[in-house]
């Protein structure tokens, strides 16, 4: 059975950081493209970043380039999310996924985790 866990959320002021950590099990987990992805109430989910199975390739939400930076350890089945320069409209529920197939920023990865808050405070 396929396991994904967030952890390394919480609550940060405005132009901290944060780190997310996102372990898998259950899978091969360098043969699976994985992302982050974010929902904020009442908002849809949208993609934050994601990485290619072996990640030499990344892509990134407009609103994120150049303050997260997403990166694997294979050897270590993780994945995470280095979160600098947040801001307040970074509040959401981060959610890690993982498929074979490389959606990007598309939320149709096959396997989810349940997410880890991150709110940032003014």
């Amino acid at each position: 059975q396929v396991q994904v866990v967030e952890s390394g959320g919480g609550l940060v002021q405005a132009g901290g950081s944060l780190r997310l950590s996102c372990t898998a099990i259950g899978l091969s987990f360098d043969d699976y493209a994985l992302g982050w992805f974010r929902q904020a109430p009442g908002k849809e989910r949208e993609g934050v970043a994601c990485i290619s199975w072996s990640g030499t390739s990344t892509y990134y939400a407009e609103s994120v380039k150049g303050r997260f930076t997403i990166s694997r350890d294979n050897a270590k089945n993780t994945l995470y999310l280095q979160m600098n320069s947040l801001k307040p409209e970074d509040t959401a529920m981060y959610y890690c996924a993982a498929d074979r197939i490389d959606w990007v920023l598309l939320p149709k990865y096959t396997y989810w985790g349940r997410g880890i808050q991150v709110a940032v405070s003014s």
